[in-house]
């Protein structure tokens, strides 16, 4: 035993010299590793997610349909655009010339109706009912200041000739403004809901031009105002509203008093 481990002793340091004493070019390099190719696309942990564009934003998203809908009722406003305004009413009282109902007057509420009968049933909306009536609240507002404002610095006369008043069409925004908020909290059950309440919606829109109360302009800026005035009330809204405090964040230390009293501190952050 004591010879063979005197020759590993001796053979160790002739073979470490050996390998030093071999040319650079003989000697192995170890390859270097393989390229992370798995996760090349992957966002840093420690870097900050990179800015979202402005065109996808909420409020870019919230107003693409409503300014779609004013920027056509404008361009058609008396006798202007491919299908004026002018051109809509004369076909329609061409078609029908003795048409009167007051059932439009009724139906704004409809859409209304629908989200109450929804929630009598128990089908459950998106927020709960205080949050929802807040947003409904706001959407009014912001849809009554936006109307009257319009009327009063446009003077668009009345296809009756009755008032300067016509444009927009309260009806019809007020019916649009009821439908987006059915469509937003029952959209997650059934897009039929939404599908109702726009409907309903349209069909106010046709029946103010079918009892020559409104134009064509009348009624296309109505629809987007009632939308976009439904959807700056759900953006606007911080829903601190409605929501029963948990026993959440709740924390015990101890600490000694002055005095060597010992005692117990708890710390309650209500969520």
């Amino acid at each position: 035993m004591l010879e063979f481990s005197s020759a590993r002793l001796v053979v160790g340091p002739l073979a470490l010299s050996a390998v030093c004493c071999l040319p650079v070019a003989a000697q192995q390099v170890p390859a270097a590793p393989a390229a992370d190719t798995l996760h090349k696309y992957e966002q840093p942990a420690d870097q900050p997610a990179p800015p979202r564009p402005w065109y996808r934003g909420k409020l870019v998203k919230a107003t693409i349909v409503p300014a779609a809908l004013i920027g056509y009722g404008v361009s058609t406003i008396y006798d202007r655009g491919f299908y004026s305004s002018y051109d809509a009413r004369r076909d329609i009282q061409k078609q029908f010339p003795n048409f009167r109902t007051r059932v439009d007057d009724f139906l704004i509420i409809a859409p209304y109706l629908e989200l109450g009968a929804a929630a009598l049933a128990g089908v459950e909306s998106r927020d709960d009912r205080i949050n929802t009536l807040l947003v409904i609240g706001k959407s009014e507002l912001i849809f009554g200041v936006l109307t009257t404002v319009l009327k009063k610095t446009t003077g668009v006369l009345r296809p009756d000739g009755t008032t300067r008043n016509a444009f927009p069409s309260g009806h019809t925004a007020q019916a649009f403004l009821a439908a987006s908020i059915v469509h937003t909290e029952f959209r997650h059950k059934s897009q039929w809901y939404g599908v109702g309440a726009y409907t309903i919606a349209t069909s106010v829109a046709a029946l103010r031009m079918l009892n020559n109360r409104h134009w064509q302009s009348d009624v296309f800026a109505g629809a987007g105002i009632g939308i976009l005035s439904a959807h700056l009330g759900y953006l606007s809204h911080r829903y601190r509203w409605g929501r029963k405090p948990r026993l959440l964040g709740l924390q015990a230390s101890p600490m000694v008093w002055p005095g060597g009293t010992a005692g117990l501190t708890v710390v309650w952050r209500p969520q």
